[in-house]
């Protein structure tokens, strides 16, 4: 009976597993390292929690309409270890340009955050280069 309880136990550890596993995602699993875009928008918000920040990002388009793309980021444990705060990353209010790997699917105003350049010159890198 004993042993019967391990393999439950160990059968039921082996399906969380997976289903952990299967939950998560690798940053090139979503995104196209060939499909690096740059976006110019002001930041409206900003979702610090976990498992990734999300940046909302307000961009005018060509047609002069206003689109909010979701921008995936690292998750919130490595800046506050790098002593970076939601205050910092949101500036002043003032356009930003974002380096970013586009969504491979393409039908979502989605992307994951490489660099944001402010406009006095300063950048946070959050992700290697692709």
């Amino acid at each position: 009976m004993k042993s019967m309880s391990w393999i439950v136990f160990g059968v039921g550890a082996l399906v969380l597993a997976a289903s952990l596993a299967s939950a998560h995602h690798s940053v090139i699993g979503q995104f196209d390292p060939d499909a690096r875009i740059e976006l110019n928008g002001v930041i409206a918000k900003i979702d610090f929690v976990n498992p990734h920040i999300y940046l909302h990002l307000d961009v005018e388009e060509e047609s002069g309409e206003m689109s909010t793309w979701r921008l995936e980021s690292v998750p919130p444990a490595f800046l506050y270890r790098a002593e970076v705060t939601q205050d910092m990353l949101m500036g002043d209010g003032t356009p930003v340009r974002i380096e970013a790997l586009r969504a491979r699917d393409q039908s979502q105003l989605l992307g994951f955050v490489i660099r944001i350049h402010y406009a006095d010159g300063h950048y946070y890198q959050l992700a290697e280069d692709y």
